[in-house]
């Protein structure tokens, strides 16, 4: 058998995965576009072809527009500070000491509920009124009346962004503790036989060698970060008014609720742009960083 009929046995094997890629992703893609560039409703089996209008609404809407800065503001903030605090809880959680099992799973825990049902619970512990956990705590600990945690624009932003990184820090250190496992032991052996500190072993050894980790995790963050959900929806409802409202709430809002599906396809045209170039443009840099510190 010649060499090109043995290439052509390996990609008749890609067909069926090549189908069902251009079947649930390029096709939509396409249709989406196509449905951008018209006043199509989702329902209506008429709709006209408007051009571009679609496309200049996006800038005059106040929820288009606060959907996609806070959602940027999410994915930026959970993906530097997960990753300030996974790398740290990974390398406790790589040493030797009793019960680290226990608590590597106690740290993976909140990735396993949906987050969906862990916003759910953050709502109670946020809530103002006078049940609300951490109120209670903040009045009979220190004194201090109860915090709008939920309704002020500052605190609910930070308030969405503190259950993200509290729900996906544990599952990020698991990356970076499978990373860790993997680094010969003699690059530390003979780190300290050449007097090199623990800070300094930690410096020049292992996050260099953490590298590809932070490559993997990062991009997860930012694309998770990007097209989050549940979290805002259930915590905050979008709310106070649209202060933490997500792009991808503002599709089914315009979309699903107001049957505006031509104005939900055009944004989410234009989210799949701006995902595509921040993941681009982090893969790149995450790259040029890996292959330097290596």
């Amino acid at each position: 058998m010649g060499k090109f009929m043995r290439q052509l046995q390996y990609q008749v094997f890609l067909i069926p995965i090549l189908i069902i890629y251009t079947l649930f992703t390029i096709y939509p893609l396409i249709r989406s576009f196509m449905l951008s560039l018209t006043n199509f409703n989702g329902y209506s089996k008429n709709y006209d072809f408007i051009g571009l209008k679609n496309y200049v609404r996006l800038f005059a809407d106040n929820a288009i527009v606060s959907g996609i800065s806070f959602t940027i503001l999410f994915a930026l903030a959970t993906t530097v500070l997960v990753t300030l605090l996974a790398i740290p809880l990974a390398l406790i959680l790589d040493q030797n000491f009793f019960s680290k099992n226990v608590l590597r799973a106690v740290f993976f825990f909140p990735s396993i509920p949906s987050g969906l049902l862990l916003a759910f619970i953050w709502g109670f512990i946020f809530a103002p009124i006078p049940s609300g956990i951490l109120n209670t705590f903040l009045r009979e600990s220190f004194g201090m009346s109860a915090q709008p945690w939920l309704s002020d624009p500052v605190l609910a932003k930070i308030s969405t962004i503190v259950v993200a990184v509290w729900a996906t820090t544990g599952w990020h250190a698991v990356i970076y503790l499978a990373f860790l496992q993997s680094i010969s032991k003699d690059f530390f052996e003979a780190a300290a036989i050449d007097g090199a500190s623990k800070w300094q072993q930690i410096r020049y050894i292992t996050i260099p060698l953490l590298a590809p980790a932070m490559t993997v995790s990062v991009l997860l963050l930012i694309t998770n970060g990007l097209k989050v959900y549940e979290i805002p929806f259930a915590l905050t409802n979008g709310g106070p008014g649209f202060e933490t409202h997500t792009i991808t709430q503002v599709i089914v809002l315009r979309g699903i609720s107001e049957a505006q599906f031509g104005l939900a396809s055009a944004i989410s045209v234009i989210f799949f742009l701006i995902v595509l170039v921040i993941g681009f443009v982090q893969f790149s840099l995450m790259q040029k960083r890996e292959e330097r510190m290596q």
